[in-house]
C-alpha cells in the first residue's frame, strides 16, 4: 500500500496500516540515511564507519580504535568528529557548553529527511534515547528526574543491598551446577550473568522477579535501538518489544497505584500522584522503564566480558585467587579494558572551543569511551590486563559529569559479588567452546558463553 505524501523506502515490503509506514519512514529518514553514509565512509577508508558497518570487525574493535589515536584532539569520524582522548572526553562529558543529542533532534540533516521525520512523527512508545529518557534530556528536566531515583543507588543504599546479591548469586551458582551437572556445558551468561543483576534490579523496583526471562528477552530486543544504522528487520523488532514494554509498565504503574509496596516504582507513582515531585505519566514511564532496564543491561556485559578476560588470563585470575582484595580493583580494570558502554555523544549547546578545537552550536562531537580507557598517556600499557593496576579507576566506562551513570556503584558491587563467588565456588571453571558476542555497537558484551563447571578435585590425604 502506498501512502500519499510518503516516500517508498528501498528494501521495505508494502504493508496496510498508518503506523507501520510512519515507522518506515522514521528508519529510513534515521537508520537509512545512515547506512548509506556509513557505506561509503567505510569504503573510503574511515575506521569508524568500519566499526560502524562490520560485525566482524566490532569483535575486536581496538585496533580500529587506534588508528583514530592521532596528536589532534578529534578524528573524522563517520558522521562527526570524534575523540579517544582520555582528557578529551572528560572534558567534553562535564562541560556546560554541551547536551544531550535527544532522539527529536534534527539538527545538521538535510531539509527532506526533516519532512520525513515530521511526517512520521514521534514512536508512541517510550524508547531510552528519546525524550522524557534521562539519557535524552538536559537540566533542568535531567535534574528533576534524577533527585527523584538517586537516593535508591547511593553508596549506603547499595551497601545494604550487598548480602541480599550474595544470596542472589549463591542461588544462581547452585542452579548452574544443577544445569552443568555430569560433565555437561551450561551458559554462564543466560543462567547466570544475566540473572544475578535483573533478579536485584526487580527486587529493588518492585518489578515481579517471575517475569525476568521475559523482561531479559525485551531488553535483548531494544537495546540496538541505542545503535546508529540498524537494518530494518532490527528497527521493526526494536519498535515492537519497545512497545510490549512500554505498554507492560504501563499496566504495571496502574497497578502499583491500587497497591503500592516498599520500592522504588511506588515512590515514583506516590510522588507523581501527590504533587510534590511533579512527573506527567509520560516522565514516570520514561524514568521506570530506563531505571529498570539500565540497571541490569550493562551488568550483563560487565559479568560476561569479565569472566571472559579471567579465561584468557590465568595469570590474573591466581592473582586474585591469591588476593582477594584485589577484586574491586579488578571490576574497574575490566570496566576499563573492555567497556560495557563503547561510545556515546554530545551536542554544544553553544559556540565553543575543545582543546584549541573551535565547535559551533548543535555540532555533534562522539567520544569514544572504550578508546579513551586505552589512552597510553592515562594507563600504562593500555592494552594489558592487569587486575592490580593503580590507577584503573580512572576509566571513564561510566561516563562523567551531570550524567555520570546513575548505577556505577550498584554495578561495581554486583560484578564484584557475582565474579568473586563465580571463581572461588569454581576455580577450575573454563570454556566449553566459542563464546558469542552480541550485534551490538554501542553496548559490548555476551550472548552465550558455554562453560564447564567443575568443582575443585579433593586432594589426596
Amino acid at each position: 500500500m502506498v501512502v500519499p505524501g510518503v516516500p517508498v523506502v528501498p528494501g521495505v515490503p508494502m504493508v496496510r496500516g498508518v503506523p507501520m509506514v510512519r515507522s518506515a519512514v522514521r528508519w529510513g529518514a534515521t537508520h537509512g540515511a545512515m547506512r548509506l553514509a556509513i557505506r561509503a565512509r567505510a569504503r573510503a577508508g574511515n575506521p569508524d564507519a568500519e566499526i560502524l558497518r562490520d560485525p566482524a570487525v566490532r569483535l575486536d574493535p581496538y585496533e580500529h580504535y587506534e588508528r583514530l589515536r592521532t596528536d589532534a584532539p578529534f578524528a573524522g569520524g563517520a558522521f562527526a568528529r570524534v575523540s579517544v582522548h582520555h582528557d578529551v572526553c572528560t572534558d567534553v562529558l562535564r562541560s556546560e557548553a554541551f547536551g544531550q543529542i535527544g532522539g527529536n533532534r534534527t539538527d545538521g540533516l538535510p531539509p527532506v529527511l526533516k519532512v520525513a521525520l515530521r511526517l512520521a512523527g514521534p514512536r508512541r512508545s517510550v524508547g531510552p534515547i528519546d525524550p522524557p529518557s534521562m539519557l535524552a534530556v538536559d537540566p533542568p528536566e535531567h535534574t528533576r528526574y534524577r533527585r527523584l531515583v538517586s537516593r535508591a543507588f547511593s553508596a549506603r543504599a547499595v551497601a545494604r543491598l550487598r548480602e541480599r546479591t550474595v544470596q542472589i548469586a549463591d542461588e544462581l551458582l547452585d542452579g548452574l551446577e544443577r544445569d552443568a551437572g555430569a560433565g555437561e556445558s551450561a551458559d554462564l551468561v543466560a543462567r547466570y550473568a544475566s540473572l544475578l543483576p535483573v533478579t536485584v534490579i526487580s527486587e529493588m523496583l518492585g518489578v515481579p522477579v517471575g517475569m525476568r526471562e521475559q523482561f531479559l528477552a525485551w531488553g535483548d530486543a531494544a537495546t540496538p535501538s541505542l545503535d546508529i544504522g540498524v537494518d530494518w528487520a532490527t528497527h521493526r523488532s526494536v519498535e515492537r518489544n519497545l512497545a510490549e514494554l512500554d505498554a507492560w509498565f504501563r499496566s504495571h504503574l496502574r497497578d502499583l497505584r491500587r497497591a503500592p509496596g516498599d520500592d522504588l516504582l511506588s515512590a515514583l507513582v506516590a510522588a507523581a500522584d501527590d504533587g510534590g515531585e511533579t512527573l506527567t505519566e509520560q516522565e514516570l514511564l520514561a524514568t521506570a522503564a530506563l531505571v529498570f532496564g539500565a540497571g541490569f543491561e550493562t551488568t550483563v556485559n560487565l559479568i560476561g566480558n569479565g569472566a571472559a578476560l579471567l579465561f584468557a588470563h590465568p595469570d590474573q585470575r591466581r592473582r586474585l585467587a591469591e588476593d582477594p582484595s584485589l577484586w574491586p580493583n579488578a571490576v574497574d580494570e575490566m570496566l576499563r579494558i573492555d567497556s560495557p558502554v563503547q561510545r556515546t555523544g554530545r551536542r554544544a549547546t553553544r559556540d565553543t572551543t575543545v582543546h584549541g578545537v573551535p565547535i559551533a552550536a548543535g555540532e555533534l562531537v562522539l567520544l569514544i569511551l572504550a578508546a579513551a580507557n586505552r589512552d597510553p598517556r592515562v594507563f600504562a600499557d593500555p592494552h594489558a590486563f592487569d587486575v592490580a593496576r593503580p590507577n584503573a579507576r580512572e576509566h571513564v566506562a561510566f561516563s562523567s559529569g551531570i550524567h555520570f551513570c546513575l548505577g556505577a556503584a550498584l554495578a561495581r558491587m554486583e560484578g564484584e559479588v557475582a565474579l568473586q563467588a563465580l571463581f572461588q565456588r569454581f576455580p577450575e571453571i573454563g570454556p566449553a567452546g566459542p563464546a558469542h558476542r552480541r550485534g551490538t555497537i554501542i553496548l559490548r558484551g555476551y550472548e552465550s558463553m558455554p562453560v564447564t563447571v567443575r568443582r575443585p578435585s579433593p586432594r589426596p590425604v
